[in-house]
């Protein structure tokens, strides 16, 4: 028995982690709509389910046989142990005979669940095999019928189930041995049957390159499948559908802020827009905010232009907060900033990145900056006493800042009555303004986010100033965003990355706000109970300062942007549902209902679900 469990690999052995790594990939490859969370994927033999004279060897692949083998009353099968997904499509796997044994009395095949194992597979209800001492396919039936050729040691045979049309068929050494069964039931797992003395066989569930060329066969089903799905008749209703398709691409564009595509794409296809452009571009800042780190700002501006907004949505709230303190770690909120000589990761943390998804997304967003003329952040010259911060309104939530107080004093609190085009701006390095006018027609490419450095915190010569998270005068962000930032050019620093930054002042706030996030999390269960997710949402951000490097610990994945997108999103759809305006695109809604609909379709084991993933219609 020594020998048979050579090769074998301990759990915690990194070989066997590294194979078990490629083989999760292959098979994510091969059955990209699998959900393993609700049916795994068959990767070994059972050794709960098999018959006694069956011996497993080699991580639960390798069978062998240990009974007597004196007449058909020995015969013994096992099976893996999961059956097989129907949202597989097309399923395949691989057995390798390394021994015939004496007389090469093997099945291989499949079962339902229950069928008795002390019998070679095909021989009993709702069991088929392919056996190799006379080429016979079993089906279900004691009596076989004459299929293909007798295979001995050094074969390999593979089993192909078919779940778009129920069928099967055998291959050997590559080569196609064509249809063996019809109408095959659902959930069936592959199995292997031995019955003489020293037949040994190897089982391939995609942990080693198959002989066969599966993906060819896949390939030609789906193609099958997308012609069926482009085939479907339209009829006479084509022009409603255009219709309808139109103004779901327009809300689309709306609802990510993409203003100026929106208005072409509306001029040309005669739709309507249901919102006001200042409300999408004061929408559209908001996410900027957030998806360049600065939440308090974003939250501050939020209080403004839809003050009950935050108030109504404590956890909404309490989800920013603690974004907020993350934002704070990775040095990018203007709370710390202006307080830090420099983040490292902040610099590294918004250019290019996040690329957002449909999913997530606000819009793929890149801020425009002004290049040169960009102006540069002061760090450090608001004394933290002086600070009138995000978070420093305690645990009275959610109240405005005094900041936002004083700007909401002179500026109307409606959504509209704050115009973020970029005009009127007074910078003294801009060499002339833009026009009022000039801003209905913005390209995509100012409303989005670029790849460019932006400054953190003071902004020296404008005429609003942001400092340390409070705003001057009466207008919530400078019109062209120039402040939107993520880290000053200090390229002293770009090879170090520090909490806050390495300074003192900037970490003593992050703690103080800690304190107050603190506050904020007992109050709000004091008044709507304990609440686990944000138990966790607070453990998870507090555990980052017990690492000297954060962005390199079991935690450090906050301090990634792209965590930032589903914050964004969220927001961005609470917004809109203030203002009685769907939450969600219908264009997502379309998309998540036919996803819903795939999903189904895997559930009542509809295998051309696997070819109809609407993915593949997205690209």
């Amino acid at each position: 028995m020594a020998e048979l469990a050579a090769g074998s690999l301990p759990l915690g052995d990194p070989a066997f982690n590294y194979q078990e790594h490629e083989l999760n990939e292959q098979l994510k490859r091969l059955y990209p709509a699998v959900n393993e969370e609700e049916t795994p994927l068959p990767r070994s033999w059972s050794p709960k389910d098999k018959y006694s004279y069956i011996g497993l060897s080699q991580n639960n692949l390798r069978v062998h046989y240990k009974g007597h083998g004196k007449n058909h009353k020995d015969a013994a099968s096992v099976r893996a142990t999961h059956p097989i997904p129907a949202a597989c499509g097309i399923y395949y796997f691989e057995v390798k005979i390394v021994s015939k044994g004496r007389d090469g009395y093997m099945g291989i095949g499949l079962s339902a669940q229950g069928v008795n194992m002390n019998r070679l597979p095909g021989w009993d209800k709702h069991s088929y095999g392919y056996h190799g001492d006379d080429g016979h396919s079993f089906c279900s039936s004691g009596t076989g019928q004459p299929y293909g050729p007798t295979f001995t040691t050094g074969d390999v045979i593979g089993c192909c189930v078919n779940l778009i049309n129920n069928t099967c068929f055998y291959t050997k050494n590559g080569i196609s041995l064509g249809v063996a069964f019809t109408d095959l039931p659902p959930n069936l797992y592959p199995t292997v049957g031995l019955q003489t003395p020293g037949e040994i066989v190897d089982a391939n569930f995609g942990q080693q390159p198959f002989v066969f060329d599966i993906e060819d066969y896949m390939s030609e089903w789906r193609a099958k499948i997308h012609g069926m799905i482009a085939r479907f008749p339209i009829g006479e209703r084509l022009g409603e559908w255009q219709a309808v398709l139109q103004n779901m691409v327009s809300s689309y564009l709306v609802h990510h802020g993409y203003c100026a595509t929106a208005t072409a794409f509306a001029r040309a296809t005669e739709t309507l827009i249901q919102e006001d452009q200042t409300s999408i571009k004061n929408r559209q800042r908001i996410q900027k905010l957030v998806l360049a780190g600065r939440v308090g700002e974003a939250i501050d501006a939020t209080q403004q232009l839809y003050p009950s907004l935050l108030e109504h949505n404590p956890n909404l709230l309490f989800m920013l907060k603690c974004r907020q303190f993350v934002e704070m770690v990775n040095g990018t909120d203007s709370e710390v900033c202006c307080l830090s000589v420099r983040s490292p990761k902040s610099q590294e943390s918004y250019p290019g990145s996040p690329s957002l998804t449909p999913r997530h997304a606000a819009g793929n967003t890149h801020l425009h900056a002004g290049g040169a003329d960009s102006p540069t952040c002061s760090n450090g010259v608001t004394p933290p006493a002086k600070s009138k911060g995000h978070g420093s309104t305690g645990v009275k939530y959610p109240s405005v800042s005094s900041s936002s107080a004083s700007a909401s004093s002179s500026t109307s609190s409606s959504p509209s009555s704050v115009n973020y085009s970029e005009s009127n701006s007074s910078d003294s390095t801009k060499s002339q303004p833009h026009s009022a006018n000039s801003t209905q027609e913005t390209s995509d490419s100012e409303m989005e986010v670029e790849a460019e450095h932006y400054t953190n915190g003071v902004v020296e010569g404008s005429s609003a100033r942001i400092m340390n998270g409070t705003y001057k005068h009466e207008e919530i962000l400078q019109p062209d965003d120039n402040s939107i930032g993520n880290g000053v050019t200090d390229e002293s620093c770009s090879n170090g990355r520090q909490l806050c930054g390495g300074n003192l002042a900037a970490t003593e706030r992050m703690i103080q706000f800690g304190r107050e996030l603190q506050a904020l999390n007992e109050q709000l269960c004091r008044e709507y109970g304990k609440n686990a997710t944000h138990k966790k949402m607070l453990q998870d951000a507090f555990s980052l300062l017990a690492y000297s490097d954060p962005w390199n610990c079991p935690v450090g994945q906050q301090l990634d942007p792209t965590q930032r997108e589903a914050l964004c999103s969220a927001l961005n759809s609470a917004i809109l549902e203030s203002q009685n305006l769907p939450k969600q695109p219908p264009l997502m809604l379309a998309l998540g209902q036919a996803t819903e609909c795939v999903q189904l379709m895997a559930r009542v084991r509809s295998g051309s679900c696997s070819f109809a993933r609407v993915d593949n219609f997205l690209h």
